[in-house]
Order: C-alpha cells, then sequence, then structure tokens
C-alpha cells in the first residue's frame, strides 16, 4: 500500500467504536528506511504504534489501542 493510499482514510477504535479523524499525510511516524512506526492522531494527541492496526479498509483504518493509550 502506498502513503497516497493511506491519506484521507478514518481512524476507528474498534473498542470504543468511536471515530478518531481523519489520516493526514504528516500523521505517520516513519523510520529512516520508511517503514511506517506510528499513526499519529493529532486531534486526540494520541500516537497507535503500528502493531494495533487491525485492518486497513477502503474508507477506513480499524485500530485497537489500550486504553492506558487515551490517558497520557
Amino acid at each position: 500500500m502506498r502513503l497516497s493510499e493511506l491519506s484521507g482514510k478514518e481512524i476507528v477504535d474498534v473498542k470504543r467504536a468511536e471515530r478518531l479523524g481523519v489520516l493526514g499525510q504528516t500523521d505517520l511516524e516513519i523510520n529512516e528506511d520508511g517503514q511506517i512506526l506510528a499513526l499519529i492522531i493529532p486531534s486526540n494527541e494520541i500516537r497507535v504504534p503500528w502493531q494495533h492496526i487491525k485492518k486497513i479498509g477502503t474508507d477506513m483504518i480499524i485500530i485497537d489501542i489500550p486504553d492506558k493509550q487515551y490517558e497520557e
């Protein structure tokens, strides 16, 4: 999947059944090899590590993050 294909997808938390926002092209943490390490959701100040992404569909990205990340 290309970076441009991720941009514009809505991010949904499966545990809370809540929309967290829409992913922009600058909302990714990428290492020097070009691998995505995490999604950054600026409106909620949440960093979602790649391993918490459960499914990437045509319109949305389904995530499952621990409750403690919401408290940070």
